[in-house]
């Protein structure tokens, strides 16, 4: 039975080779593979998310390039704005020095004598800043006060007005103006106009009177039994004229902190010149200019006339506008040093 049994396992090997499925047979019978351990699969299982999250990232990163650029650019927009408003207070310092040369060189040409040139005829801009001399009389009942005008004295700061008055011409005299002329006769405290418009009121109540009184004589019956004063021409006073030297001035510009001015009310708190003009009676293209005659009265100090240095200074003088570009210009370079800064990459520290 064994020699059989031998014979019959030869005969199947021989079979197997010859068909050629012996390896595949044996491969197949062969001991399964070891299984991999827990943390090993648990790897193998997160390393398709670990790349894909570093995928995520790098698309994020690639995303916020631009804006990181635009931030970075964004840190040095204070310095170059503050950098364009020193350059822009250069131009306004040169500006600011050729207004105050034609100023001057108009204010060292000969005075024009408005009885020979009639301002009407001419350009008002043009005759600006010009000196002037002109010889009337002035019309204290159509005086205009714009204000309040403070003024410092010794120290001591005290509100008043301007006094704008109407300079009319004389009959009958060549050395008088040809057409009416507005002339800003200088400050004059708070009092000096209380006292002025209180005269005025006294100087109307005769003129009021005196119709009345020619009605009374030529209604009574025997005025013709009366002897009448004669009218001497002698007893008539003279008018006084005035010879006024100043400067052709235009409009103030107001501030947006200034109201408006009210005529009805007579409340003026800048100088309008057709406002005024009209406010007088007067034509709007009538001339302005504002008394520089340093001649005064110490008896009878007001009004008190502008000085001409205040023509040559303005609110912002050339070194002020020096000050402002020094100031921007620091401040550019220290907000430009401070970007610098902020950008530059930080050493790491062992």
């Amino acid at each position: 039975m064994k020699v059989k049994e031998k014979m019959a396992v030869a005969s199947i090997s021989k079979t197997l080779t010859k068909l050629g499925g012996g390896s595949s047979f044996l491969l197949s019978h062969r001991a399964p593979p070891r299984l991999y351990s827990s943390s090993a699969a648990a790897a193998l299982s997160s390393a398709p998310q670990l790349s894909s999250s570093s995928q995520d990232q790098e698309n994020v990163r690639k995303g916020s390039a631009p804006s990181s650029t635009w931030s970075k650019w964004l840190l040095f927009l204070p310095g170059a704005i503050s950098f364009g408003l020193g350059t822009w207070q250069i131009f306004r310092r040169q500006d600011k020095i050729k207004m105050l040369e034609y100023r001057q060189n108009r204010l060292q040409m000969d005075p024009l004598r408005l009885n020979i040139t009639s301002p009407l005829t001419e350009d008002l801009k043009s005759l600006e800043f010009r000196r002037v001399i002109c010889q009337g009389v002035f019309d204290e009942q159509r005086s205009i006060y714009v204000g309040p005008r403070s003024r410092s004295i010794s120290g001591v700061t005290e509100n008043g007005y301007y006094v704008i008055t109407p300079l009319m011409p004389i009959p009958n005299n060549p050395q008088s103006v040809k057409s009416p002329v507005l002339v800003n006769r200088g400050w004059v405290p708070r009092s000096w106009r209380d006292k002025s418009s209180e005269v005025s009121r006294d100087s109307e109540q005769p003129l009021n009177l005196a119709p009345s009184v020619q009605q009374s004589q030529q209604s009574s019956w025997w005025w013709f039994w009366l002897k009448k004063p004669n009218i001497v021409e002698d007893d008539v006073p003279s008018i006084a004229s005035v010879e006024v030297v100043g400067v052709v001035r235009g409009s103030e510009k107001p501030s947006i902190f200034v109201p408006a001015n009210d005529p009805s009310s007579c409340q003026w708190f800048y100088v309008d010149v057709p406002a005024i003009a009209c406010a007088c009676g007067l034509p709007e293209n009538t001339v302005y200019i504002e008394d520089t005659n340093e001649n005064v009265n110490p008896s009878n100090p007001y009004p008190l006339p502008k000085d001409v240095s205040t023509l040559l200074r303005s609110s912002v003088m050339p070194q002020d506008h020096l000050n402002y570009t020094l100031t921007w210009y620091s401040l550019s370079a220290a907000v430009t040093f401070m970007a610098f800064k902020r950008l530059r990459p930080k050493k790491s520290r062992r």
